[in-house]
């Protein structure tokens, strides 16, 4: 009886949260989601209560107290602060290439910037004309081009000339590195913290890092580009 009680209090508090949408302002509607979400999560934990299912009803309840702003403001930041960014690229150069990669998929992305393929993305180009611009580019940028053909198709090693082609290119650097390179790099904004460089550097190496199947020239870069800023720090 309780149980069917609670389940009819759960409609009406829905019944009226749609009443009130449709005649509240656009402006407010975001809003009104969020308190209607919240008290709809409160009264189905109450529900859940009352069934005895505690492992259910308190998750319920803690996300209803967050959407109704009731939670402690430390809490409501540390979930803020947890969530993904997204949006953010990392961009990395060399004398052939100008190269992107995304953080949140780990895409890589890039355009040809001189040779005979000048003005290209390599994106529109095929694999085996890729792999023929291994042997007309410098190391750094044939590094640059086997990490991006290892995540366009891992194959293509199988299908290509023996030799520097196939084979793993460590790259010497051609200067040191600037604080702009490095904060491009890691795909931060200038002035960025001490804190922010850090889980920048870990959030990549998540996806760079030779033993996950990454570049060992992408890797270096990125551990580079965290020294160089990291220094103006200490």
């Amino acid at each position: 009886m309780v149980g069917i009680l609670i389940g009819i209090v759960v409609l009406v508090v829905i019944l009226v949260a749609l009443k009130v949408f449709m005649k509240a302002d656009p402006r407010g509607l975001a809003y009104g989601a969020r308190v209607a979400g919240g008290i709809a999560a409160l009264a189905a934990a109450v529900f859940l209560v009352f069934r005895g299912q505690l492992s259910f009803a308190l998750p319920l309840g803690i996300t209803g107290l967050g959407l109704l702003g009731w939670l402690p403001w430390k809490a409501i930041n540390l979930g803020q602060r947890m969530r993904k960014s997204r949006g953010q690229v990392s961009r990395v150069r060399s004398p052939f290439l100008d190269m992107e990669l995304d953080h949140d998929s780990g895409a890589m992305r890039g355009q040809v910037i001189a040779g005979r393929h000048q003005g290209a993305a390599l994106e529109a180009l095929d694999i085996k004309t890729v792999v023929e611009m291994l042997s007309e580019v410098d190391e750094e940028s044939r590094a640059l081009l086997q990490a991006y053909l290892d995540r366009r198709d891992a194959g293509w090693r199988e299908h290509a000339d023996a030799g520097t082609a196939a084979g793993e290119v460590h790259a010497p650097r051609s200067g040191k590195m600037t604080d702009q390179e490095a904060y491009e790099i890691l795909g931060l904004q200038p002035g960025a913290s001490a804190g922010e460089i850090g889980r920048a550097h870990r959030a990549l190496m998540k996806k760079l890092h030779p033993d996950q199947g990454g570049s060992t020239y992408l890797a270096a870069r990125v551990n580079e580009a965290k020294d160089v800023l990291l220094r103006r720090h200490r």
